[in-house]
């Protein structure tokens, strides 16, 4: 912490060399997923010594810096570049792998995001909750609901956790199956849950039917206070989103 409050003072004043080499002490420069010396080295355009580092950094946090600084001169082939080489040669793969698809959707190359994705979701541990939610988001955002919702059925075989179950509804309901989806929560193991009801409720209010919204979210509304308030603000009850948001329910006001 000390050398790296140093090297931020040593850059303010001028010294860029000496403030580099401050860092380059330290075994780790990285914290929260950035990295102080690549970041140094972006700011003062110093990109082959950037382009050095992150081909012996490990994590991959100097790579996504030099896909960045790419990335905004308007180098897309180059960012994607790095992205390919750091997530064959990092210890987090798949961290580099959604990196390298979300940077390709920024750029209307959505399938290619989705074939990246697929390919980790389908390699030997690459199929975890995050990555398989990336995938399916990125299929809904490419209109792709079906494909989405097939790939996921494909990996899954009928899991039932729930972790892996939520992805499907929102795919559901591009695909006009609200009604299934709905079902299909309700006969779910944890379908009764109160975060079961918010996502059945969020379903509900995308498609204009609030007031079900409300009643499947009255049940639970301690834990889901926040959202059904917001449902009832939508419809007008004003009052009674106050109320619900108080813990209580204004006289008079229906059960949904």
């Amino acid at each position: 912490m000390a050398i790296g409050l140093l090297a931020t003072i040593r850059e303010r004043q001028g010294r860029v060399d000496d403030a580099v080499a401050l860092l380059r002490t330290r075994d780790k420069t990285s914290l929260n997923s950035r990295d102080q010396l690549a970041d140094l080295l972006a700011r003062h355009d110093r990109t082959e010594e950037l382009r050095a580092y992150a081909a012996e950094d490990e994590l991959g946090h100097a790579a996504q810096r030099l896909a960045e600084l790419l990335e905004a001169r308007g180098d897309l082939e180059g960012a994607i570049a790095v992205y390919r080489r750091a997530r064959d040669a990092s210890v987090r793969p798949g961290h580099m792998t959604v990196d390298l698809a979300r940077l390709l959707a920024r750029h209307g190359r959505g399938d290619e995001a989705i074939e990246v994705m697929g390919a980790l979701v389908d390699s030997q541990g690459g199929g975890e909750d995050w990555t398989l939610h990336m995938l399916a988001t990125l299929y809904a955002d490419q209109g792709r609901h079906e494909d989405g919702l097939a790939h996921l059925d494909a990996f899954t075989g009928g899991e039932e956790c729930w972790e892996l179950f939520w992805m499907r509804l929102p795919l559901m309901a591009a695909c006009g199956q609200v009604d299934r989806a709905t079902e299909r929560v309700r006969v779910h193991p944890e379908g009764g849950t109160s975060y079961a009801a918010q996502q059945v409720a969020e379903l509900l209010a995308g498609v204009g039917r609030t007031e079900e919204a409300v009643a499947v979210l009255r049940p639970h509304a301690p834990a889901n206070s926040h959202d059904l308030a917001g449902y009832l603000v939508d419809l007008g009850r004003v009052e009674e989103a106050v109320a619900v948001l108080h813990g209580q329910r204004p006289e008079g006001a229906s059960a949904g």
